[in-house]
């Protein structure tokens, strides 16, 4: 049994992570003895040609393609484009489609069968049949298409041991690229989410019942992350700071390894106390998130947050006690967001920065399933779109009796350009040399993130990372200096400057060199 599984492409500023949720998909299948690949067209170039390429060398027996809302179109043309190139069982999964499966087979004939919810033993199951009689209503879960008709099978909810649950397959992912682009790499150590924002779908995708890891298999993952040296390794999880036995049970067996790794986390600001986040410091956590969506205390009944503005500030002032770097993040276009209670957030959010947190704005997507689209009407909430690549949280495709559109656009953006301009501050402080180590690898790190993306999407080390060399001993750095004259006119930077990116990723062990035979190639590391 050959099963592939494909991430489909969204954009490089939704700081992308290897694709946590394939790799648990392909550790049960590995586990059940098929053979996986996995594509992933966040960091490689998407075409119908690369795809049929990948899909006539693997001869795959099924294709799983996972999404989001904002993916669902790309993940749609996937899938269209499999059944093009061949006879092959195709399978779709992920929060969208989990939240509207039957008008997402309808809408999309190419499509065999959708996976609802948490896919582990759904897929292996599946796996199970394709190698079968295909006896698709003995998988539970699904909804598949028997001839004309759309069948849905009995959802056994949240019904996956976390427990027993195999280390991810990161080996099938393309690690070196996210860690060529600064992204971080993610691990989770629970699944579930007991409260019931009605924005978010991961109540009904992961159960409202948290269940949660051995802290000694969570940090036996946490050791293997660390050997791949990423420059962020990011703890997933809805609620790690939620039982607080779990939480410093994962932090005291870091502690007990000496594991000296650096991560960051999200949290509830209800449900975090300085003891534990005293705990989470010393076991390695820099920076902790927080969704606060809302300064408004009537706003924050209405989505059923569940939280205080005074519970915000005890979260800030323990996190800055304890020196952990804190987060938040807010949400235009509530329910019952005026103009007075965007003014509102604004001036908390300007609060929190003076204490020494960072904060940043999204715009309300309501996602299928929410019920915040459900019941939109009787909320007052406009929708101004369905075209689904729109929801990524970037664009106002909601408004209020009291906030419009463009409102809710200009004050993002606003806050997108103060964040150029802080850039820019950086920039002038570089260049008469008074910027401090650590405001320079803020730009830095981003450029290198940049030139690095723009070379992955423009397939361009695989065009031109090869030539014939007339010195057989040419230097390592001679290499490189030829390798950024050859490419930087596919970037916006001058030569001088993509030779500091591609030493700087060289060091990352992300980029590799091989000389045989008076020729020399350099290559993505994907696999590290």
């Amino acid at each position: 049994m050959k099963c592939l599984l494909v991430n489909p492409f969204y954009p490089i500023s939704e700081t992308p992570s290897p694709p946590l949720g394939l790799a648990y998909l392909a550790a049960a299948m590995e586990n059940a003895g098929a053979t996986v690949k996995i594509l992933d067209y966040v960091v490689y170039p998407y075409s119908r040609n690369a795809l049929e390429d990948a899909v006539k060398e693997f001869s795959p027996d099924m294709v799983g393609v996972t999404c989001v809302t904002m993916t669902y179109e790309n993940a749609a043309t996937i899938v269209r484009d499999t059944r093009q190139i061949g006879d092959i069982l195709t399978v779709m999964g992920g929060p969208h489609v989990s939240m509207c499966p039957e008008e997402t087979m309808a809408a999309l004939p190419e499509l065999d069968i959708v996976a609802i919810g948490e896919g582990d033993d759904t897929i292996v199951r599946l796996a199970t049949e394709v190698q079968g009689e295909r006896r698709w209503s003995q998988v539970p879960g699904i909804v598949y298409r028997d001839g004309d008709d759309i069948i849905a099978t009995p959802f056994t909810a949240y019904s996956v041991d976390v427990r027993a649950l195999p280390m991810p397959s990161r080996h099938l992912l393309p690690l070196g690229r996210y860690k060529a682009l600064n992204m971080p790499v993610s691990i989770t150590t629970s699944r579930g989410c007991p409260f019931k924002c009605i924005f978010c779908v991961g109540r009904k995708m992961v159960g409202a019942k948290v269940r949660y890891r051995d802290p000694v298999k969570v940090v036996d993952e946490l050791e293997t992350l660390k050997q791949m040296n990423f420059g962020q390794v990011n703890i997933a999880d809805d609620l790690f700071t939620s039982n607080r036995r779990h939480c410093m049970g994962v932090c005291d067996e870091m502690l007990k390894r000496n594991l000296s790794l650096k991560w960051s986390s999200f949290a509830r600001v209800d449900l975090v106390t300085p003891e534990i986040l005293k705990k989470m410091k010393e076991a390695g956590c820099t920076a902790v998130s927080f969704g606060v969506e809302t300064a408004n205390p009537d706003m924050l009944k209405t989505i059923k947050k569940g939280i205080t503005i005074e519970q915000v500030l005890a979260a800030i002032t323990a996190c800055m006690d304890a020196g952990i770097y804190p987060h938040v993040s807010f949400i235009l276009g509530l329910p019952g967001e005026t103009m007075e209670t965007l003014e509102e957030t604004q001036a908390f959010g300007e609060r929190l920065k003076a204490m020494g947190a960072s904060y940043g704005f999204h715009l309300l997507a309501p996602f299928p399933g929410t019920e915040i689209r459900e019941r939109a009407e009787a909320l007052g909430i406009r929708i101004l779109s369905n075209h689904w690549p729109d929801y990524h949280a970037n664009k106002a495709i909601v408004e209020t009796p009291g906030a419009d559109s463009i409102t809710l656009d200009r004050i993002a953006g606003q806050w997108n350009d103060d964040f150029d301009i802080f850039l820019g501050e950086i920039k002038e402080k570089m260049d008469a040399g008074t910027a401090a180590p650590e405001e320079a690898w803020q730009l830095i790190s981003l450029e290198n993130t940049v030139i690095n993306y723009d070379l992955m999407m423009k397939t361009v080390l695989e065009d031109l990372g090869a030539w014939a060399i007339s010195k057989v001993d040419a230097t390592p750095q001679q290499l490189l200096a030829d390798l950024a004259e050859r490419v930087y006119a596919y970037t916006d930077y001058p030569a001088d400057r993509v030779l500091e990116t591609l030493t700087w990723t060289l060091t990352t062990g992300s980029l590799t060199c091989t000389i045989e035979d008076g020729n020399v190639r350099w290559q993505w590391n994907d696999h590290l």
